[in-house]
């Protein structure tokens, strides 16, 4: 019988942005570091992405374990021609990245201080989460999860 391949890993979640700049100061005030950047153009990326002749500069933002990375994109050509930032908690499709902090109500105010909003508020669930939304750099929707206890 033949194995089946194997998933290696989740390597990155993309997210296109308007200002490539301040998405990467605001992920770096939540903890991620600026790994790479670099402008992608040409007719290869355009036979990925189906968007034929396309320009686009990308950032990567890493987390400090290393396991996981934001692909943050910004398209000079072709335009972004829609908006989902917007969208409320319940859309369909993705919406969301959650991280893992520690002091989340410390790192909520700071992220307020540059412009964040809380969705809801920050809520407690059982012994185990203290867990919270907010609208971080041009509104993306963030989930943050501080573990209590046994950390």
């Amino acid at each position: 019988m033949m194995e089946k391949n194997k998933l290696l890993r989740m390597d990155n979640v993309g997210i296109v942005v308007e200002s490539l700049d301040g998405a990467i100061s605001f992920f770096e005030e939540i903890g991620l570091k600026l790994e790479g950047r670099a402008t992608v153009e040409g007719e290869w990326a355009g036979r990925v992405t189906g968007l034929g002749s396309q320009r686009v500069e990308i950032a990567m933002m890493v987390t400090p374990d290393g396991h996981s990375r934001l692909e943050l994109s910004r398209f000079l050509a072709p335009p972004p021609i829609s908006d989902h930032r917007t969208a409320p908690v319940n859309a369909l499709g993705y919406l969301r990245v959650m991280f893992a902090v520690e002091e989340i109500d410390e790192l909520v105010a700071r992220l307020m201080k540059h412009g964040a909003q809380l969705v809801g508020e920050v809520v407690q669930y059982e012994n185990s989460y203290r867990l919270c939304y907010i609208r971080g750099h041009e509104g993306l929707l963030i989930g943050l999860a501080e573990q209590l206890g046994n950390k």
